[in-house]
């Protein structure tokens, strides 16, 4: 595979991973995942962010500088934008590889360096405002971009054509092969990296959402003619498309609008809880509101937890289990508070067997989630006749508390 070119002097080297490895040894990659990196030429060549070795991502990366007649032996510069190791577990090879690289990253990037990777020479620390000049009119520019996702981050900029290397900002899941532009990919292609971006936001960058909005406010001058994250696609031509869908996904945890739609999350150990989660969803979609459904822990967490952070109601309905939570629907609720799932309009249901006492537990894991709540309905056993006209008519209420959200 050869590298691919965004101009002249700028190319895209990456590697798609195929694995059954998780992402930061929590989340599926059923589609695979990119590390991208990008090489910049002037009379010198910096790399901008670098891979872990991964499922072949060395050779991929081999194989692609040297289409562009480069090497790691051959770059004078590397630029890390985030010290997370999936962008530089590499750095001691490539260091072994070519002593004389010169490193360089935010003073909190570099102090990573010395103390994870215990690399101490050749080191330049940058700030915003700062830039490395490669010559023949190619300048790069850096952006202190804290907290995405990381406290050291930051985004470098090419002035003369209008790059903005982003790392982990606007990335997604997904796999690329052959194809690493937004107008190589078909509507339908299209969707399924718009469900891969929305979940790796959920995943990854939910937690820093505010920290999203204020370095869009701080990139908002910069106009790029292209956008060149570490994960997924590399926008040329509707990059706004990007830059809009990123401003959207950090609303839903900050007081923007979610989806006026409800992701129901349930889990059932002999069907009772399973009758009542039918009732409500019935009520819902009477009154013309879309549901999206996930059994835990049957659905892993990670497309829950996509779901449920887009979605402007939720439903949580789980059995109690010895007094307290079905156990994997308190990860679930772990991973929300974790993940900053907030501002949600929600119904509780479940059914109980000899005892209850899964209210208290539910109720102190959500405190911090500024949830507005319903009137939870829970039963003893077989949900009677009433028990599910109620829980029809929860849904209902549900529902209309989605459509005036």
């Amino acid at each position: 595979m050869k590298a691919h070119k965004i101009s002249d002097s700028v190319f895209v080297i990456h590697a798609d991973i195929h694995t059954d490895d998780r992402f930061e040894g929590i989340w599926p990659i059923p589609h695979g995942v990119t590390l991208n990196s990008y090489a910049v030429r002037g009379e010198k060549t910096a790399l901008i962010d670098l891979i872990k070795d991964w499922s072949g991502s060395v050779g991929q990366f081999d194989e692609q500088l040297a289409s562009i007649g480069l090497s790691f032996e051959k770059i004078d510069y590397l630029v890390l934008n985030h010290l997370e190791p999936d962008h530089t577990a590499f750095l001691n090879e490539i260091r072994r590889r070519n002593p004389g690289v010169q490193i360089l990253s935010t003073a909190k990037g570099i102090a990573m360096v010395r103390n994870f990777f215990k690399i101490t020479d050749n080191l330049r620390e940058v700030k915003s405002g700062d830039s490395l000049d490669l010559g023949n009119g190619k300048v790069l520019d850096f952006v202190e971009t804290p907290n995405i996702h990381w406290p050291e981050t930051m985004m470098t900029w090419d002035r003369s054509d209008k790059v903005l290397f982003s790392c982990d900002g606007f990335g997604s899941y997904g796999a690329l092969g052959d194809r690493v532009f937004d107008d190589e990919f078909s509507k339908e292609e299209h969707e399924h990296f718009y469900r891969e971006s929305l979940r790796y936001y959920a995943n990854i960058v939910a937690s820093f959402s505010s920290f999203v909005k204020k370095a869009l406010d701080k990139l908002g001058g910069l106009d790029p003619a292209v956008i060149a994250p570490s994960h997924g696609i590399v926008w040329r031509k509707n990059v706004k498309e990007i830059c809009d869908r990123y401003a959207r996904f950090a609303g839903y945890n900050t007081g923007g609008t979610c989806e006026r739609e409800v992701c129901v999350i349930w889990g059932s150990m002999y069907g009772y809880t399973k009758r009542g989660v039918d009732a409500v969803m019935e009520g819902i979609e009477s009154e013309g509101v879309r549901c999206v459904s996930h059994r835990v822990p049957d659905t892993d967490s990670s497309f829950v937890l996509a779901d449920a952070y887009r979605a402007a109601g939720l439903v949580i309905a789980m059995p109690t289990y010895e007094y307290k939570m079905f156990p994997p629907m308190a990860h679930v609720l772990d991973l929300f508070e974790r993940k900053h799932v907030t501002g949600k309009s929600v119904l509780r249901i479940g059914s109980w067997g000899w005892v209850g006492g899964a209210k208290k537990e539910y109720e102190e894991s959500i405190a911090a989630l500024k949830w507005s709540s319903l009137e939870s309905v829970e039963w003893q056993g077989i949900p009677s006749e009433g028990d599910l006209a109620l829980l029809k008519e929860r849904g209902k209420m549900l529902a209309r508390m989605v459509k005036g959200a």
